[in-house]
């Protein structure tokens, strides 16, 4: 059961909304390699605001994940391309409904 999330809001520099839409969509491979992170969304809310949300069975696969290369990544090119520092929420999930479509 996943119990355990977190939520990082993302706001783009002016310019660097394509930069920031490529540097999540390439976030998927690292995701994949993380055996911890059962679950994980890169998200476009607007033109200019992105989202990343993941979620763990416990906390050690959550704390795994804020150490891990994603967040390494983020924060190496925060300044480059985000207009403020990402906020990122610790959450606890309280239902999930899952779903798996054959292609």
């Amino acid at each position: 059961m996943l119990k355990y999330a977190l939520f990082a809001r993302l706001e783009a520099k002016p310019g660097k909304e394509e930069a920031v839409a490529e540097f999540l969509a390439a976030g998927l491979a690292l995701a994949n390699q993380e055996h911890t992170t059962p679950l994980w969304f890169a998200l476009r809310v607007s033109s200019t605001t992105f989202a990343i949300f993941d979620a763990f069975a416990d906390e050690a696969g959550r704390q795994t994940h804020l150490q891990g290369p994603i967040a390494r990544a983020l924060m190496a090119n925060a300044a480059e391309l985000l207009a403020v520092q990402p906020t990122i929420e610790a959450m606890e999930v309280l239902g999930v409904k899952q779903t798996v479509f054959a292609d």
